[in-house]
């Protein structure tokens, strides 16, 4: 049997505690079990943070690329342990070297390659790089931390 590459919304949900309007991604793919996974965001107009930022110019704000990204990140982590948010819950420890290179609008497609730096014992590392139309849109190494 072969695992999985991809999970839908409902997969996820089932992962990862986060709902409407705080999650975040819509869909994980190309995973490698304890090693990568690419998480996609459809960003879309109706999404509730751009009604102040900003008016005249939506911009995606960039702690909520962070959180998509520790969201994939999680997701992976959880996947791969085979576990569920009954008996395990994985945290967001730290956000390092992280760079916004471009701006996200309504429309765009994010997708977030997390590849895991390391993991040791209840803490996992991961790099972190979204892009949009194959373009960097920014980067970060964020570590997780499994709560029992």
């Amino acid at each position: 049997m072969t695992e999985k590459k991809t999970l839908n919304i409902e997969e996820i949900k089932r992962l990862i505690p986060h709902r409407y309007p705080f999650l975040l991604i819509d869909k994980l793919e190309d995973i490698k079990p304890n090693l990568s996974a690419t998480g996609i965001k459809n960003v879309t107009f109706n999404e509730n943070f751009f009604q102040g930022h900003f008016e005249s110019n939506s911009v995606m704000p960039g702690a909520l690329i962070i959180e998509s990204m520790a969201q994939a990140a999680g997701t992976l982590v959880m996947y791969s342990l085979k576990k569920n948010i009954e008996n395990l819950s994985v945290y967001l420890l730290t956000v390092d070297k992280a760079k916004f290179r471009k701006p996200v609008y309504p429309g765009d497609v994010l997708k977030h390659k997390v590849e895991k730096k390391q993991n040791v014992k209840n803490i996992w590392k991961f790099v972190c790089k979204s892009h949009v139309d194959s373009k960097l849109v920014a980067e970060a190494e964020i570590s997780a931390i499994l709560n029992y």
